[in-house]
């Protein structure tokens, strides 16, 4: 018997064959477990402006709306992805998450679900999500925890026709986290690492602009 050998993509590449089997809701234990403790996070906020960086096939543009979020806007730089979210009838921008088109101070809420491990310079990034938040405004976001290298998985889908592919992504410590976060002029009010079979496997953070 042989087995197929997974072939590594860059991130673009796998997102434009992957939206066409990637569903707009949590679809395995894993992102059950980060939709749990981003909702719990969520649900106590009252923004008026949103932004859901990475929004992918638009999972969290329904729960923002669900929140009670006036104007909620999706960001991604995959077509394909992006196409896939426009049944949530929300706007949405194809745009570099790294340097998005958004005014300085013009936000009260930055939603970023599983995304921030296709970006190398996380201290960058964070700095460009507190500029675009008001004062008091909030930054909310969930990585893969650095345990995973420790355990040697990989970031991996199938697509229809049975192949299997890794896309790869940048691991970030949780002090790396801590520091790029109040680095960017932000204060942490909750980090939470959720469990699975008994093993962190994800960070959630939720930081406050001061």
């Amino acid at each position: 018997m042989f087995l197929r050998r997974r072939r590594t993509l860059d991130p673009q590449a796998a997102y434009a064959l992957w939206a066409d089997t990637y569903p707009p809701f949590a679809h395995n234990a894993l992102m059950e477990a980060e939709q749990a403790a981003m909702e719990r996070m969520l649900r106590p906020l009252r923004a008026g402006r949103a932004l859901d960086v990475g929004t992918g096939s638009g999972r969290y543009l329904r729960l923002l709306s669900r929140s009670g979020a006036r104007m909620i806007v999706g960001l991604d730089l995959s077509a394909a992805m992006l196409q896939r979210a426009r049944d949530s009838g929300m706007p949405l921008v194809r745009a570099d998450a790294r340097r998005p088109p958004v005014a300085s101070r013009s936000l009260d809420l930055v939603v970023a679900s599983l995304m921030v491990g296709d970006i190398d310079d996380l201290a960058a990034w964070t700095r460009e999500m507190s500029s675009a938040l008001r004062p008091g405004g909030s930054l909310l976001y969930s990585d893969f925890h650095p345990s995973w290298v420790e355990a040697g998985w990989r970031r991996t889908f199938e697509t229809r026709d049975g192949r299997s592919w890794i896309v790869p992504y940048s691991p970030h410590s949780l002090d790396e986290h801590r520091f790029s976060v109040t680095r960017a002029g932000l204060e942490i009010v909750h980090m939470e690492e959720p469990m699975w079979k008994e093993r962190p496997v994800l960070v959630v953070v939720q930081a406050v602009k001061k």
